[in-house]
């Protein structure tokens, strides 16, 4: 919701403090932007954290291909997801941090970058932004959407404001026909369902040379990786490493923290359970052959190690926190076999379709967890059925993008023909 100014500037204050916000950058968080508008067509691609920006990196690579003369505005709204898209995003696209929902610091925004289309791949529905949206009449398309029973029970309540929300959209595109239901049931319009655009995302990428010299360094070690761990997950890794490493000598677990600034209180849990290990930090620091665990505290390598090992337990799948789960795809894209907990509710649909196809594996508990890394860790047949199913699901439900781009060709066609055909700085 709308907050008043004091407020938010306070807030900025805090989370800068924090390390949460960008001290050089604050003044896009209030609509200042820190770039010249390019000239000709701009299309707005916002996407909230991590997960959305990945998943949003193959659809700007789609639209700049179909609108040569086109650039892409990319929003944020965290430190983690901006630095990866700075490395990540092509020519022609380019990052700022999405306003907080101030109505002067969206009237910034929109005064300055004048977008001709805006592509969110969001969960939040900011009334100031969504209503400037829809009074200065942008084409406005929610992309990927979904809606929780959680969150869609919540909505109810306040039905009138969610209908007139997502009435600034031009279209919805959601993941699952539940989700479709959902947006209808609070009054929403053109609602279609064109699959989750995880699916279709680009493999993540992976510096040849960086792989190549793991491998080596790990000498034909067995090798197991949690991904993207949040708190209560790396000390249920090393629980497991405890047992698993006298039944798989040399056994090296890899933990890759959804947070690498977390890297201090994951140390202490390992210096606490007497277990050698090495920080990968910047710089790319290798495990030595005594090290029971590998933590990678850098920032857009999970591509690395999911090419690096055989299998990975997805995280926040048992955390701390209640779980959600994160994106299995892109482990099942790179002959990853799949292991994930029962908390994954947030990517509900994606596991349970995997877990049906024989592609992931759900695990109930902790005896589960250690009980089915052990065989799979044993059997190296098993563990390359795992592999090939979770690669063949990924490559048979990346029709996603297809899907959405055929959604949004009307506007596109628009939007090029007011192109000028120059890729303006």
């Amino acid at each position: 919701m709308t907050a008043c100014r004091p407020l938010l500037e306070t807030m900025l204050r805090r989370r800068a403090a924090k390390g949460k916000e960008d001290p050089q950058r604050m003044g896009e968080r209030q609509g200042l932007a820190s770039l010249k508008r390019p000239s000709g067509t701009l299309i707005w691609c916002h996407a909230a954290s991590v997960g959305e920006a990945q998943s949003t990196l193959i659809l700007i690579e789609a639209l700049l291909e179909r609108l040569p003369g086109a650039h892409i505005l990319v929003t944020t709204g965290t430190v983690t997801s901006a630095n990866i898209m700075q490395k990540r995003l092509p020519a022609r696209a380019f990052h700022q941090y999405y306003p907080l929902d101030h109505p002067a610091w969206v009237k910034n925004f929109l005064d300055h970058w004048r977008p001709d289309l805006a592509i969110w791949m969001e969960s939040e529905l900011w009334p100031a932004m969504l209503g400037e949206i829809e009074q200065r009449k942008i084409p406005a398309f929610l992309v990927n959407a979904r809606l929780s029973p959680r969150s869609l029970r919540r909505w109810k309540h306040a039905a009138g404001m969610a209908r007139a929300l997502l009435g600034a959209f031009t279209k919805i595109l959601t993941q699952t026909e539940d989700d479709s239901a959902a947006f209808r049931t609070l009054g929403a319009q053109n609602v279609i369902t064109t699959d989750n655009l995880k699916y279709s995302a680009a493999p993540l990428p992976c510096d040849d040379s960086a792989l190549a010299a793991l491998r080596q360094s790990l000498s034909g070690r067995p090798v197991w990786l949690y991904a993207s761990t949040h708190k209560g997950e790396e000390d249920l890794a090393l629980r497991l490493h405890a047992h698993l490493k006298n039944i798989f000598p040399g056994l090296l677990t890899i933990i890759v923290p959804r947070h690498p600034e977390r890297r201090n209180e994951i140390t202490a849990l390992c210096e606490k359970s007497n277990l050698r290990f090495s920080l990968r930090t910047e710089a790319h620091v290798p495990p030595r052959a005594s090290d029971d665990l590998y933590i990678a505290d850098t920032l857009g390598e999970l591509g690395l190690f999911y090419r690096l090992v055989p299998v990975a337990c997805i995280g926040r799948s048992f955390s701390a926190d209640g779980g959600g789960g994160h994106n299995p795809i892109e482990a099942a894209q790179l002959d990853c076999a799949i292991l994930h907990g029962p908390r994954v509710q947030n990517l509900q649909k994606i596991f349970e379709d995997m877990n049906k196809a024989g592609s992931a594996l759900r695990l109930k508990d902790e005896e589960d967890f250690e009980g089915q890394l052990q065989r799979l860790l044993g059997d190296p047949q098993s563990l390359s059925a795992l592999q090939q199913n979770g690669k063949s699901f990924a490559q048979e439900r990346a029709l996603a993008l297809n899907h959405v781009l055929s959604a949004l060709t009307p506007w596109l066609e628009k939007a090029k023909a007011r192109s000028p055909g120059s890729q303006a700085a």
